[in-house]
């Protein structure tokens, strides 16, 4: 059974991202961005969902830390899909021989 207020948290955290993406373009619609500009505010709402998440991540498990530092690596090299591939299989894999 989930809790109600894991609910309450992914709901806001939802509307969170949401809102940082829909704030970005209505405040800014009329004024030119450069490239760089634009790269910064595609990357805000997942900025906002990692600080939110990132604590449950960086506790006491060697595991997921050596995950998150294999996660970061690959996600300097590769798009969206190889990262979520590789950062899901190092950290089950982790998990198998570490926990």
């Amino acid at each position: 059974m989930i809790h109600a207020s894991t609910v309450i948290a992914i709901l806001f955290i939802a509307f969170t991202t949401y809102l940082t993406r829909v704030l970005g373009y209505v405040l800014l619609k009329h004024k030119t961005l450069s490239q760089k500009q634009r790269q910064i505010l595609e990357v805000v709402p997942g900025c906002v969902l990692i600080s939110v998440i990132a604590p449950y991540f960086v506790k006491d498990n060697p595991a997921d830390l050596i995950a998150i530092v294999i996660t970061l690596l690959v996600a300097s090299r590769f798009s969206l899909l190889p990262t979520v591939a590789i950062s899901m299989a190092s950290a089950a894999c982790l998990r198998l021989v570490l926990v």
